[in-house]
């Protein structure tokens, strides 16, 4: 299994254009800092590539790794679809970048797909432009990831969610709750054996996030905010963390404890753009290494 680590930022990325906190500041004056949007590519096959929630960004995410362009054919491309954990804006607005795609494939659980169909009016604006196929991303059960019916079904990546929370985008936010608004995903590597496990947006630490944290051999989870009172010290909200819908990494009931005593490598990723950890110097990072815990960079590649 190869993973391609897209962007490792929170909604708006490092620098978000109307930002000047510290961290927004900072990637100004030192590009090294800039992180796009979260996201990763996952590789089912050779030369087929499926991307982890499309960002604002997917034009240069694309553009900055060369096993994602387009080739030999003049409009051949690598990128198979896109599977989704959530519906919020910032993991859904490049499926509009995507238009020019002959065919467009794009996993996503139930609540996900009918807010972008019927609220955002995916399929109808996109419909003229290319041929559109949902497919169901199972929270019960596992699919395959190849997008090759003629495969043998104990080839490639297999793919199915973890429910991680009932929060909804703002736009979606009178319809029904369901638990798989927001999911973590995990992908199985039949020939190996190997987990990884994508949680960008984690508001709750449950049973069934554990269960499937600790048989992982990698986690990338939610590392938005370092501590729990950050939005509001910080002034960008009047919630905390957990209020907005994410874990802290630190304090109480924070990731980082939990992290610890997993044997999977565990990477944090999604972090806004005031968390300390954006800061290569923060001593926030010495903390994470003894704990054996890392941050994802963008263009980090993983191997398992």
């Amino acid at each position: 299994m190869l993973l391609q680590v897209l962007g490792t930022a929170a909604g708006g990325g490092i620098p978000q254009w109307n930002c000047a906190c510290p961290g927004c500041s900072g990637a100004r004056a030192h590009p090294e800092r800039r992180r796009r949007h979260a996201s990763l590519a996952v590789r089912a096959q050779e030369g087929r590539w499926y991307l982890v929630n499309a960002t604002p960004d997917i034009g240069d995410q694309i553009e900055a790794h060369p096993a994602l362009h387009p080739g030999p054919g003049p409009r051949h491309t690598p990128i198979a679809g896109v599977v989704l954990t959530d519906a919020e804006l910032d993991h859904t607005l490049g499926i509009a970048r995507l238009r020019e795609a002959d065919r467009l494939e794009i996993h996503a659980t139930e609540p996900v797909r009918r807010a972008l169909d019927e609220r955002l009016r995916l399929g109808a604006i996109l419909g003229p432009y290319t041929d559109l196929t949902w497919r169901d991303l199972p929270c019960h059960g596992a699919r395959p990831l190849h997008g090759d019916p003629d495969d043998p079904p104990d080839h490639g990546l297999r793919i199915s969610a973890v429910p991680v929370s009932t929060k909804r985008p703002r736009y979606a936010v009178d319809a029904p709750e369901d638990d798989a608004w927001v999911v973590a995903l995990r992908l199985y590597d039949q020939a190996t054996g190997r987990v990884a496990l994508y949680a960008p947006a984690v508001a709750a630490w449950s049973d069934a996030l554990h269960r499937a944290a600790a048989e992982a051999d990698c986690v990338i989870v939610d590392g938005t905010f370092w501590d729990e009172e950050e939005p509001r010290r910080t002034g960008i909200s009047s919630r905390t963390a957990t209020g907005m819908g994410h874990l802290p990494i630190d304090g109480p009931g924070g990731t980082a404890g939990i992290l610890a005593t997993l044997s999977a490598r565990c990477l944090y990723t999604h972090l806004n753009n005031t968390n300390p950890l954006v800061d290569p110097a923060a001593a926030q990072h010495k903390r994470l290494a003894r704990l054996g815990l890392e941050v994802a960079d963008d263009e980090m590649v993983i191997e398992l």
